[in-house]
């Protein structure tokens, strides 16, 4: 049920990015009004799951893991069932913002549910099967839009989020958290004490800068991918449709390659790393493909999506740094906050096209974000082992 949910999570979360173009068209838009536009609708749907992330995590700690799983279905397929009908911009983004408000809470509850349900030496097989199923939403979102118009493409999202939301009345909650909930003297989901202790602030703000990179990918260089096409002289026209697509088939097999490693090396920090590096070849191969084929390019995107197959492990660190009464508070907001990164990292990315082009401001904000990964990694303990039957203290 968890893998279901992020399925339909990823496809909600990537259909905008597919249908830019079109629906953006639909309102009248054209040339650089599809960019700008693009952006500021990419933005308000992460502003939304960053906001999200804090109320679901909260709620997750306090009220349970599975309330939070059923709610931010509830309100994402609501949203974006609404948003086929949306008739003007502000409509539309209003609904974003709502739509990502509710899918916030998806990654982060299943995440958590399932560590916590598993034993120590075999949880990241787990939640590499959430992730990898997970993100194949992707591929199914491009197929659908390719087929049918933006707005039913919409509707599709929402009726199959509703779907799954009758299936989970048979899941149960997270024995972790129903003996937590009988303590009545451990502090549940307290935010503020991620900001009251060094320790806890690092371990929180590490855990989200080393997925930093993911998004900076996802959210530029393959949403602006027909723009990239263009500047790097692809030979023909380039679908961000199908360069998500690609993408996350990528991810896919990410996914499954680096969870697998991380039970053979019995390290998370070390695929990780993997990871990173590829991640930096990765993005020079996308620089270095000038007068290639669509088809290349797609490729491309696929190698760009397995070195950001990582998130699986990404997410499994953010769960395993901190105790049962902060734990869904941490892996609803961890995941969220890398996803609304994508706001300043376009805010930056306007700004540097804006002074060195599209290719030079690309590059400049992807070294920044590599760079904080890379130091954040370095800072964070090995978690393979760590028994999370425990609660953090708060003073």
């Amino acid at each position: 049920m968890a893998a279901l949910g992020y399925f339909v999570d990823i496809y909600d979360l990537v259909l905008f990015s597919i249908v830019r173009v079109p629906s953006l068209k639909a309102f009248g838009l054209q040339g650089q009004e599809l960019i700008d536009y693009g952006v500021f609708l990419l933005n308000m749907q992460m502003i939304g799951m960053l906001l999200g992330g804090i109320l679901w995590g909260w709620l997750g700690d306090v009220k349970g893991r599975l309330k939070i799983m059923f709610g931010s279905i509830l309100i994402y397929s609501l949203a974006n069932i609404a948003n086929g009908f949306a008739g003007s911009l502000e409509t539309y983004a209003a609904l974003r913002f709502i739509a990502g408000v509710g899918l916030a809470g998806e990654l982060g509850a299943g995440i958590t549910l399932v560590s916590e349900i598993l034993h120590t030496k075999v949880r990241g097989y787990g939640t590499m099967l959430v992730a990898s199923i997970g993100v194949t939403g992707a591929i199914l979102a491009n197929a659908v839009a390719t087929h049918y118009d933006w707005r039913t493409a919409f509707f599709i999202g929402g009726a199959l989020g509703l779907l799954l939301l009758v299936a989970r009345f048979k899941v149960s909650e997270s024995g972790m958290f129903q003996m937590m909930e009988n303590k009545t003297a451990v502090s549940k989901g307290n935010l503020l004490a991620l900001f009251t202790s060094r320790d806890r602030f690092f371990r929180y703000l590490n855990s989200i800068l080393i997925g930093v990179p993911i998004w900076f990918v996802v959210g530029v260089l393959i949403t602006f991918s027909p723009e990239f096409a263009t500047a790097l002289g692809v030979k023909g026209a380039v679908s961000a449709g199908n360069a998500v697509m690609f993408c996350y088939l990528g991810l896919v097999f990410g996914d499954l390659s680096s969870g697998l490693l991380s039970q053979v090396l019995k390290s998370r920090k070390k695929v990780v790393l993997m990871f990173l590096l590829l991640n930096i070849v990765s993005i020079a191969i996308y620089f270095m493909q000038r007068g290639a084929t669509p088809t290349a390019f797609y490729w491309v995107s696929f190698v760009l999506g397995f070195s950001g197959g990582y998130w699986a492990v990404f997410v499994t660190v953010a769960a395993e740094q901190f105790g049962t009464n902060l734990r869904a508070t941490v892996a609803t907001t961890v995941p969220n906050l890398v996803r609304g990164m994508v706001v300043p990292i376009t805010m930056l990315f306007q700004f540097t096209r804006g002074h060195f082009g599209l290719e030079g401001g690309a590059i400049i904000v992807g070294a920044i974000c590599v760079v904080a990964a890379f130091a954040s990694l370095a800072a964070l303990e090995e978690t393979f082992h760590k028994d999370l039957d425990y609660f953090e203290e708060f003073m």
